[in-house]
This record gives structure tokens, C-alpha cells and sequence, in this order.
């Protein structure tokens, strides 16, 4: 059998769970009940709402409750009309999704231009087993198509499905084959909350919690605290969103690629393809340094430019020790392309922790302390064959690394000083996303130098890399390829060959 030829990826129109309109609607209901609650209040609080008078408050009563029965029925109605307007399709090239009642929009994503593909079960959906798939591809903001919502077995053998099909895979029977993985890390529980702690949104939120406090206490009025409810809202908002995002969060290699799961309420099941990966940043903060704790994140296109964020959909480690953020790196970029008998290891330690021009970096001359004080001996950029490392910050620590076929386009900025000084800062434009390399304040000479050979290399970088259908034996799509179940459990990663150009694992244990 070849893919699409059963099940939801026979070719035909489809239409989602008859479900759909009861999870879409929640939201308006949810809406309405806190419109009609914070109204409520508020006539409580001036003394507007009289109940005393049975009539009056039976009046009340009964028009509110009409006129919250109306907008939930249009409601309701609005969500089973998009339903029935909505329904897409698998072929064998593409997926095609058509919506809207009153404005059409077709959408039509390329297997061989996806990028990551999601299933993501919100906790309503999760109550009634179904699920939203996700099919990111290169396309920039908006460029997703989202199927909302499937039976949790439909979902999953359809992801299984697109997977096969844009690798090239051929498999035999009525659905896709799940590809095996190997658990690779997982995040404890108790570091994710401990980072939390140490964060800098949970200082500023206890230290403003104190002031506010104090203020308060000291003016015997209760208006500086209560004031700053909001703000101080927002910043608890912002711990719980990183909490509830790297809750279990697990990580596994496989053939398809990167299988990442996540997710406390909304628990999300990422897979991002070999080779998807644009640009991967490792990053430590001043208050991790002495708990030696690393985050990892990455630029895939698609991600960048819709409802995901840098929080939920690029993140490949939330937290975690140097080796397990070297063994993240080491799964997106085995090869980082060093020099025979050079230790890749020391280049990406280097990078990490390192400063001036050890492991080879390119740093910026002294005279830029004048326009960069602090983290001008750090500041540096290093060229293998396999990619470009630029490190930065001395308080907050950055690593970036570009694969050179994913380059997407060069750039030099020179601002007045930077020209009086003979400065230049070298960028490198990635896809949307957390990582934005840039080397600042290089010597002006070097960084066109630099500029002029990097797009070389990334030419023929692009030229060299592989199909984009990845596990394809032969260009021909009707040759039978790889089968999953031939498929045997990734290596262990990192890999230890010395002076072969792949990351080592350093001895240390996480």
C-alpha cells in the first residue's frame, strides 16, 4: 500500500469531530459569564442593585438571563455553522484545508515544505479524547494549518502519516507505522519550579509584592498594592505560562526527527523533521550561573510568526545542566564541522563560558569597550565548515549556531561611533523566532571580510544539503524507500569520536 489511500488520508473531504462547535463555543460562554459577573460586581459595589423589591429583582434577573441565553445560542450557532464549513483533505503532495461562512479561505500546505508537525489535546478536548493537529510549514506568519478537532487516534495516525509522506516513506497496510524513538532527557519536575524561583520574573514579582507592601503600610492605605494588581498579574502570568509549558516536558530522537511532548492543562506533542532546525541558541542567565543551568532554544520556520511562541513552540530544553544542553545541540547538529583533531566539545565550551580568542573565535577588538564595556571581551564569532558560532552577553551568556545551509541572509550595521571607531556588527538573518545571531562591534575590516566568505559558504552549503524529503532512497517517488519498521533506535547521542568533527559528551554526569 502507499500513503493516502485509507482512514482520513484517502484523498476525500473530511469534515472535524461533530464535537468541534461545543469546544469552540466554551470560550464565548466563558466570556459572556465574565461580563455578566464583573457587571454584576459592580453594581453590588455602588449600591445599584436593589433586591429588596422581589420585582425589581426578578426583572433583572430574567432580562439578563435572556439576554445571556441569546449570545450564547448565537454562539453556539455561529461555532456549528464554521464547523460544517470546514473540512479539508490529504493528497499525496499536499494538505488542504477549506474555511469560513461569510469569507472563504483556502489554505494548502506542502508535505515536502513542513517544518514540524504538533498534536496538541487542550484540557476540554482532553476530557473528550480529541485533538487539534498542527502542520507547521515554510511560509512565514500565519502560514500553519490547524485541524480542530480530531478523535486523539485519528489525530495521531494522520501525524504518523504526513510524517511517512514527507520523508518519502512507503509503508505497507491501512495506516503509517508510529516511528520508533529513544527517551533522550527528561526535565525533573522540582528543577523546573527552582528555576522558576530564580528567575527574574519571580524576583521582580516577590520584590515588587514587598515594596508595594511596605508603601503601603507606611501611608496606611491599601491603594499602592491594590494599584499595581495588574502588572503584578502579568508577572505571575508569565511564571505559570513557563511552568505549565515545561511541565513533563520530555524530549526523544527518532527517524522522523525530534519528538518533544509537553504540557500541564494543554499537553502538546511536537515532532520537528531532520534538518528543520534554522538557528539553535543555548542561553544562561546570572542567576542560573552557580546551579550551572542552560536553556535551549531554536528558530523553525513557521513558528515564528503566528500564535506559537518562543516559550511553547521553539523550545528544545527548558532548563537543564551544560551536558544535557550540549546533548540537545548535539541531536539538531551532530557535526558541528571543526578542524581534524580539534575537539568540538572545547569550541562549544568556549562559546558557552569562554573569553577573547580561545577555540578560535573571531573577538571584537579592545577599542570596542567604548561603545560595549561589559561584554566586549566576550563578544566573538567562530566559522567551521558545518556552521557559524557567534557568542555574546557577560551577564546574560548566548551561543548561537547557523547551520550554513540555513542561512537566510547576511547583513553589516555601522552606527556613528561604531564608523569612528572602525567597528562593524555582523548579522545573520534567520527565520521568526528566539534566535537572532549578531555579532556586535567587530573590526570593521574583518566583518566585510567575513560577510563576503560566509555567503560563499552558505551557497554551497545549500547546494549540498540533502532532499527535502529526507528517508527518499531514490528521486523517484514510486521506488519503495525505507520502511519505519526497518528502521533501528537513533545511536545515543552526543557522539563520542574524537576528532571526527561530532560533539563529545564532556565527563560530567547531569
Amino acid at each position: 500500500g502507499q500513503p493516502g489511500q485509507s482512514g482520513l488520508a484517502d484523498g476525500e473531504w473530511h469534515l472535524m469531530h461533530p464535537a468541534t462547535p461545543l469546544l469552540r463555543s466554551w470560550q464565548v460562554i466563558a466570556v459572556v459569564l465574565v461580563f455578566v459577573v464583573q457587571s454584576f460586581g459592580n453594581d453590588l459595589i455602588a449600591g445599584e442593585a436593589n433586591f429588596e423589591q422581589p420585582h425589581v429583582a426578578g426583572r433583572w434577573l430574567l432580562g439578563g438571563g435572556a439576554v445571556l441565553l441569546a449570545i450564547v445560542l448565537i454562539g453556539v450557532g455561529l461555532a456549528f455553522a464554521s464547523w460544517r464549513a470546514t473540512r479539508f483533505r490529504v493528497l499525496d503532495e499536499a494538505l488542504e484545508l477549506h474555511t469560513g461562512i461569510l469569507f472563504r479561505q483556502q489554505r494548502r500546505a506542502r508535505l515536502d515544505r513542513m517544518q514540524a508537525v504538533d498534536v496538541v489535546q487542550p484540557f476540554l478536548a482532553r476530557l473528550l479524547g480529541l485533538a487539534r493537529i498542527t502542520v507547521e510549514v515554510a511560509g512565514g506568519k500565519e502560514s500553519n494549518v490547524a485541524l480542530s478537532f480530531l478523535r486523539e487516534d485519528d489525530a495521531r495516525a494522520l501525524r504518523n502519516h504526513l510524517l511517512a509522506s514527507a520523508a518519502g516513506v512507503r509503508y505497507e497496510g491501512p495506516d503509517a507505522p508510529e516511528a520508533p524513538e529513544r527517551s533522550t532527557l527528561e526535565v525533573p519536575v522540582g528543577r523546573l519550579i527552582l528555576s522558576l524561583l530564580v528567575s527574574t520574573p519571580a524576583i521582580s514579582f516577590v520584590g515588587g509584592v514587598l515594596v508595594l507592601a511596605v508603601i503601603s503600610l507606611v501611608i496606611g492605605h491599601p491603594g499602592p498594592l491594590a494599584g499595581s494588581f495588574a502588572p503584578l498579574l502579568g508577572a505571575a502570568g508569565v511564571l505559570w505560562n513557563r511552568f505549565s509549558n515545561g511541565f513533563g516536558f520530555r524530549i526523544s530522537d527518532s527517524p522522523d526527527g525530534l519528538r518533544l511532548r509537553y504540557g500541564l492543562l494543554e499537553q502538546r506533542t511536537q515532532t520537528v523533521p531532520p534538518g528543520r532546525v534554522q538557528a539553535v541558541r543555548l542561553s544562561q542567565g546570572l542567576l542560573w550561573r552557580r546551579l550551572g543551568w542552560w536553556t535551549v532554544h531554536v528558530n523553525i520556520a513557521g513558528y515564528g510568526g503566528d500564535d506559537n511562541d518562543s516559550e511553547s513552540g521553539s523550545t528544545l530544553l527548558p532548563v537543564g545542566p551544560k551536558v544535557e544542553a550540549v546533548g540537545v545541540l548535539a541531536l539538531v547538529l551532530p557535526d558541528l564541522g571543526v578542524e581534524p583533531g580539534e575537539n568540538p566539545w572545547d569550541v562549544v565550551d568556549a562559546g558557552l563560558t569562554g573569553t577573547g580568542a580561545s577555540a578560535g573565535f573571531l573577538t571584537a577588538p579592545r577599542r570596542s569597550r567604548w561603545v560595549d564595556p561589559i561584554s566586549w571581551g566576550r563578544s566573538g564569532v567562530r566559522v567551521t565548515d558545518q556552521a557559524l558560532l557567534i557568542r555574546s552577553g557577560r551577564i546574560y551568556r548566548h551561543l548561537d549556531i547557523v547551520p550554513h545551509a540555513r542561512t537566510q541572509s547576511l547583513g553589516l550595521t555601522q552606527g556613528p561611533l561604531q564608523r569612528r571607531l572602525g567597528l562593524a556588527s555582523f548579522t545573520m538573518h534567520s527565520t521568526a523566532g528566539p534566535v537572532s545571531p549578531v555579532a556586535s562591534h567587530l573590526d570593521q575590516a574583518q566583518a566585510s571580510e567575513l560577510i563576503a566568505v560566509q555567503s560563499i559558504r552558505a551557497e554551497q552549503a545549500r547546494k549540498k544539503s540533502g532532499p527535502e524529503r529526507w528517508m527518499e532512497i531514490s528521486g523517484h517517488l514510486n521506488q519503495p524507500g525505507p520502511e519505519y519498521q526497518d528502521q533501528p533506535a537513533p545511536d545515543p547521542v552526543p557522539l563520542d569520536r574524537p576528532g571526527s568533527g561530532h560533539l563529545e559528551q564532556p565527563g560530567e554526569t547531569a
